[in-house]
């Protein structure tokens, strides 16, 4: 009687920065859905923009981020990497925390949502220039 070994197929190498987008992301459709829950709840829209960043920047950017560095794991791990990880996590709250402070009535505000607005989007060019 022959034997035959199985070979099993290699196991795949996640990116730990990939898994932790991912989990990031999952926070921020958590916040973004309980925002649009209690809008809804009091029909007050006041902060329909800051729910759709939540839910745009935070969720579904920070999900195909997460999705990209865990299928190219070596961009995950890179320098880049790491800088677009945090120019967008320091930005992204004081955005969003900004934002709603300005749709509020707390125009003094503008300054800190534009520079976060700026720091958000060069983590946007540095992830595409990884």
């Amino acid at each position: 009687m022959q034997t035959t070994t199985v070979t099993s197929l290699p196991q795949p190498q996640f990116s730990r920065a990939g898994i932790i987008w991912l989990k990031l992301a999952v926070v921020y459709l958590i916040v973004g859905i309980s925002l649009g829950i209690a809008m809804g709840a009091s029909q007050n829209f006041t902060l329909r923009p800051v729910h759709a960043h939540i839910n745009l920047l935070g969720w579904t950017t920070m999900a195909l981020a997460g999705l990209i560095y865990t299928v190219f794991p070596k961009a995950g791990g890179s320098r880049l990497a790491r800088a677009h990880f945090w120019l967008m996590n320091l930005a992204q709250p004081v955005m969003l925390v900004s934002l709603s402070m300005l749709l509020c009535g707390k125009m003094e505000v503008a300054p800190v949502l534009a520079i976060s607005e700026m720091v958000a989007a060069a983590g946007i060019l540095v992830f595409a220039a990884n």
